[in-house]
């Protein structure tokens, strides 16, 4: 990116804004249409490929249930276009539709894929003869169809409703096919005893179960007479029977799932709604039909036995009258429809009390808190309120609760979390989404994509998920997967611009919250433009200067890069009370990677205690082996003393080595190579004998660093350097560790 750097400001003492916050009036129009310097490259989202919109697929089509317009158009393509000269030309068609299809979705038009298509084909048509045959057959191979949504402040409602319809509906699948062969049993049992009652072989009932064609032929009267009756007591008593009809009519009058299609329901019942907007609303629909759902588990169990014949009165009979809501097992519950509630935070009125009683009565809620603005002012208007941050500790108060699934994301990224949140739909028990859409509508200078993007980036609302189910600790529950640069207070990225003089300058640029608030026309008067004469060296960049401790700011101030319409880099200064908010929200952030198992601050201190205990024990091993070492040093330098008088005949005598010491350190001078990697490492330390053949002459002249040095690098591994004799050179734990394989 080519940009120049805008050295012109108003006339503003830097350090009196940055301390108060007060500006010329003029101030917060100057900074009008500014955005972060990252961010420049994205003014136009349509022109990208990326993972908005999605198509919410139809329900009956195999596979994932939402699916980006992108990954589609990548399928198709492979399908009907694969790579290659002879297709290009219609994959560029292909490819076009796809833009004006995201165009169209940017710009709030929604429909179905498939309509979005054939709208967007016939414009393109008319325009262009070559849009014919080919782009029709395309479409013919698109086997999938659904809503087409972008990324907005209501993407997660849509999203996250119906990936939860989705779970409602492989539910009914398998309760309708239970509830099914349970009636049809009952149904069996209740009509074998009808046939063998004396109403059963009646000449009447016996006539009624022969077609019309073949009636004429047959004397139903003598047939009647003829047939053996059933003794007393073969057939079901009255109590069974009570019971199988009993079981029968409540397991085809419930109200949870709604009939398969084209099976009526009796007397036409309308099945229950599970979908609320207020928590209240839901739990007070789950007390109500409680009793309903505890008799038709209840009916469930008894058809269970009845079909096995199990079902003995003195025991179930029982069981039976003492069964009610506490009887019921997770499993039981399972089975039915879960409730979910969908509310958004409604300019900052959110119950969030209310919120956490629902979560935490147990009631297997899905609730989505569909949040728009995450940010706000003081009560008195001059700064940011206590927390810095509204709506960003629901879902850290909730995963404190301990059985209640978490989620918290941005609408950005609720693609790649899909099966996250698929996973938290069929968790057996309460559940909630925390999701920011992305501040719309309210003076925000980005789309509702970056803006949501912004802030999962700028740590103002990380994402992460807790799940008990996924085992018994945090470590297996607590999963901060999705954020960029997890181990890092901020983000960054590598940043081109070009300066005053046309040249190419590329820098490291990280992504605060002070950035994120750059977005928001509503905070701008946090900001300005420094004037001409404040010298670079007193502007410090934001993320050095949050590393810094807080009274070591002299007279220098922070500041952020923007950019404007017209991509010209700039800089801005911000106030004390913005700086503030972005170390509440780093501090936010170090205490979800603590969750997370990153620089975990209990971990650490129990590693720097056993590394204490550790170096001791080591200390205490040195200093006892310091003699031995000290005494092997005369005897490591005799070779050279004996050279001069050794003959040549004496060679093979000499060169038997004694035992040695694995402490000791000592070169196995015989196998030298004189390669010369230890002489020039340190030529006190190691010398050549008259054969050129390097042996330790004097292990003081030098470090156990050196020895362990000239150990790796030789070439025939004949250097052992034994253990230290200075026991307090520093990173001796280290050394020994390296030290290992040449012994």
């Amino acid at each position: 990116m080519h940009m120049n750097v805008d050295v012109e400001g108003q006339m503003v003492d830097p350090l009196i804004f940055y301390l108060t916050g007060k500006q010329p009036d003029s101030g917060k129009k100057a900074f009008a249409n500014k955005r972060p310097a990252l961010l420049a490259a994205y003014n136009d989202l349509t022109r990208l490929r990326y993972d908005f919109p999605l198509v919410l697929i139809d329900g009956k089509v195999a596979g994932a249930p939402v699916r980006s317009l992108s990954v589609l158009i990548d399928d198709l393509l492979q399908k009907v276009a694969p790579p290659g000269m002879e297709s290009e030309q219609l994959r560029k068609m292909i490819l076009r539709i796809e833009r004006e299809i995201r165009t169209m979705s940017a710009a709030g038009e929604s429909g179905l894929l498939s309509e979005l298509w054939d709208k967007v084909a016939a414009k393109l048509e008319q325009a262009d003869a070559s849009f014919g045959k080919q782009v029709r057959i395309a479409r013919a191979a698109l086997e999938v169809d659904g809503q087409v949504i972008d990324c907005n402040v209501d993407t997660a409602k849509y999203f996250i409703m119906h990936l939860w319809s989705a779970v409602q509906e492989e539910k009914a699948r398998q309760f309708r096919a239970t509830v099914s062969r349970l009636a049809v049993k009952l149904a069996d049992i209740l009509r074998a005893d009808y046939l063998r009652s004396p109403a059963g072989l009646s000449a009447e009932s016996l006539r009624a179960g022969i077609g019309p064609t073949h009636r004429g032929l047959i004397d139903f009267a003598a047939m009647s007479a003829l047939l053996p009756k059933a003794s007393k007591g073969e057939g079901l008593s009255e109590a069974r029977r009570h019971r199988i009809e009993s079981a029968l009519a409540i397991l085809k009058g419930q109200r949870f799932f709604a009939a398969a299609s084209g099976q009526p329901r009796p007397d036409e019942v309308e099945p229950y709604s599970f979908r609320f907007d207020k928590c209240a609303d839901a739990l007070a629909a789950y007390k109500a039909r409680l009793p309903e759902l505890v008799e038709l588990v209840k009916a469930m169990a008894i058809a269970e036995l009845e079909i096995d014949n199990a079902y003995a009165e003195a025991k179930h009979d029982v069981i039976f009258a003492g069964f009610d809501a506490g009887s019921l097992s997770p499993q039981d519950t399972a089975l039915f429809p879960d409730y979910v509630v969908s509310m958004g935070d409604g300019n900052g009125a959110l119950d969030n009390a209310a919120v956490m009683s629902a979560l935490s009565s147990g009631v297997p809620l899905k609730v989505l808190v569909n949040i728009d603005d995450i940010v706000e002012e003081g009560p008195s208007g001059v700064g940011y309120s206590a927390s810095g941050l509204r709506n960003v500790q629901l879902a850290n108060v909730a995963a404190g609760l301990g059985e209640v699934f978490v989620l918290q994301s941005v609408s950005s990224n609720l693609g790649q979390l899909r099966d996250r949140i698929m996973r938290g739909l069929e968790f057996n028990g309460p559940a909630l989404f925390s999701v920011f859409g992305g501040v719309q509508a309210k003076g925000a200078a980005l789309p509702a994509y970056l803006s949501a993007a912004a802030a999962m980036q700028s740590r103002a609302f990380p994402a992460f998920s807790y799940d008990p189910s996924a085992g018994p600790d945090m470590a297996s529950r607590f999963s901060l997967e999705n954020n960029p640069q997890v181990e890092a207070d901020w983000t960054a990225e590598a940043f081109d611009y070009a300066d005053g003089n046309l040249q190419r300058i590329r820098q490291e640029v990280a992504f605060t919250l002070v950035d994120f608030l750059v977005c928001d026309s509503r905070y701008h008067h946090h900001f300005v433009k420094p004037p001409r004469s404040l010298a670079q060296e007193r502007m410090v960049p934001v993320a050095q200067w949050l590393a810094r401790a807080p009274n070591e700011s002299g007279d220098n101030v922070p500041y952020v890069l923007v950019t404007g319409s017209d991509s010209v880099l700039s800089r801005v200064i911000v106030d004390e009370r913005t700086i503030s908010a972005a170390r509440r929200c780093r501090d936010n952030w170090h205490r979800l990677q603590e969750l997370g198992g990153v620089h975990n601050s209990f971990a650490a201190r129990l590693l720097a205690r056993e590394k204490q205990v550790w170096e001791e024990q080591k200390q205490q091993e040195i200093a006892s082996l310091k003699p031995t070492a000290s005494a092997a040093a005369p005897a490591t330098a005799a070779p050279a003393a004996a050279a001069p008088a050794a003959a040549p005949a004496a060679a093979p005598e000499a060169a038997a080595e004694p035992a040695r010491s694995p402490d000791e350190a000592y070169i196995e001078t015989e196998r030298c190579s004189s390669c010369n990697e230890c002489t020039l490492l340190n030529d006190r330390m190691f010398k050549y004998n008259e054969n050129k053949q390097a042996f330790i002459a004097d292990i003081k002249a030098g470090t156990y660093a050196q020895l362990v040095e000239a150990a790796e690098s030789c070439q025939l591994g004949i250097i052992h350097p034994g253990k230290p004799i200075n026991p307090n050179e520093p990173g001796l734990d280290e050394l020994m560790k390296r030290a290992e394989p040449f012994q």
